[in-house]
């Protein structure tokens, strides 16, 4: 029982390294609009795993700089579960995993009869598990080039669109050609040059989970990202353009024990009716016959395991946003197990993580990072958290796009802090 859920469960860190496609990739025949050439650009950068206090913990000089000079959150509120995908793809929507449709880094879907796993190639470029409208394709609908550089969902073309220069996932290419591709990208001519750019960081992230966020290995993960931020910068500053940044993170990330934090699945899930799958510290249970529910939910409760909590949807906290009522995709599952923090599932080889996240976000070690500057900014704000859906409406403002009726997120959350 054990070992066939483990199965499901494929943990990823390099997100498709088996993919070794370096070429950039470009839809032809798009243009920026003569209304679009005349706004700004904003690159929008995340750092996967950045935790809200890391900046200053490791005194990440560049970014205290770039942050000084505009806005800075006391810390960013990541959509629950706190995990890689759902929330990459929540700051690119605007909306909440269950309305968005990517509930988890892996999870399954009962209607198509297949599970979504990031580490599955196939189902990463499949347009059909992803809800909403990415930033680049609310651009590229409106006339407006984007670029993006490894964010969730830019592999897929979701509702038909794609960003007009990509990459497939692939950390073998260089950081040096990743900024180089970027100071490309906006000398080329007007009608070409891309207005909106997304870049992803992973090294962060790694390093927390292997070593914990205290280790040396996540100190110099902070300033290697750090060091791309500042090079970045002063490489783009040299072509005097309009550009805004917004530096953000994903989650957070929390220190384990990992001698005492590791969690079976419980002994009383029943594999042969149920169909499991998740992540370390959210796991669904999808019923092959609804009428199993409601004794393996007895049983479960019953058993009282050990570092879980057993929730039907509708238990789950309303701030979650992650009821049956949220669920617009059933992807869900039937019964939930949730991790206690601090707790998280055994790994195949029975290893535990030194840093691992998916935790309730609204705890302090799950918060993730906003820093914004540049020209749209002003300058020297601090305002306190918010939740990571208000991005989507502020980055369209920022660029001058329409934004699509029913988002989760809000304008007037961050509104204030444009000029």
């Amino acid at each position: 029982m054990q070992r066939s859920f483990l199965v499901l469960l494929i943990v990823c860190f390099t997100r498709g390294a088996n993919a070794q496609d370096s070429t950039q990739q470009i839809v032809p025949g798009r243009i920026n609009s003569a209304e679009q050439q005349q706004k700004p650009y904003l690159i929008m950068i995340s750092a996967d795993g950045f935790r809200w206090d890391l900046a200053d913990k490791y005194h990440a000089v560049n970014l205290l700089a770039l942050r000084q000079g505009g806005v800075a959150a006391e810390k960013m509120i990541p959509s629950y579960p706190s995990v890689t995908f759902p929330n990459h793809y929540s700051l690119a929507t605007g909306l909440y995993p269950s309305h968005h449709g990517i509930v988890n880094n892996a999870f399954y879907d009962p209607q198509k009869g297949r599970g979504y796993r990031i580490s599955d190639r196939t189902a990463v470029r499949d347009s059909s598990w992803y809800g909403g409208i990415p930033i680049w394709v609310l651009a590229e609908r409106q006339e407006m080039v984007s670029a993006n550089f490894f964010w969730v969902g830019s592999e897929a073309s979701v509702d038909g669109v794609r960003p007009t220069y990509f990459y497939y996932y692939n950390d073998k290419i260089s950081m040096d050609n990743r900024l180089r591709t970027v100071k490309d990208w906006l000398q080329l001519p007007e009608d070409r040059r891309p207005h909106l750019i997304l870049f992803y960081l992973p090294q962060v992230d790694h390093a927390e989970h292997l070593f914990g966020p205290g280790s040396k290995e996540a100190e110099d993960a902070v300033h290697l990202v750090d060091d791309v931020i500042g090079r970045m910068t002063r490489m783009v500053d040299s072509l005097r353009l309009p550009v805004n940044y917004i530096f953000v993170s994903d989650h957070g990330m929390a220190a384990l024990d990992t001698l005492h934090a590791g969690v079976s699945l419980p002994s009383a899930v029943d594999t042969t009716r149920f169909t499991v799958s998740g992540s370390e510290t959210l796991v669904h249970l999808y019923a092959h016959d609804k009428k199993d529910i409601a004794a393996q939910y007895a049983a479960l409760k019953k058993e009282k395991p050990e570092g879980w909590d057993v929730h039907l949807p509708d238990e789950m906290p309303a701030r979650w946003h992650y009821t049956s009522s949220d669920d617009r995709y059933g992807r869900m599952g039937d019964i939930l197990l949730v991790a206690q923090y601090p707790h998280m599932l055994y790994l195949r080889d029975h290893r535990v993580h030194p840093g691992e996240h998916g935790y309730d976000n609204i705890l302090p070690e799950m918060g993730a990072t906003f820093y914004a500057w540049g020209p749209a900014f002003k300058k020297g704000v601090r305002i306190p958290p918010f939740e990571n859906v208000n991005v989507y409406p502020l980055v369209a403002r920022i660029l001058g796009l329409t934004v699509p009726d029913g988002i989760d997120g809000k304008l007037e959350i961050l509104k204030g802090t444009l000029r």
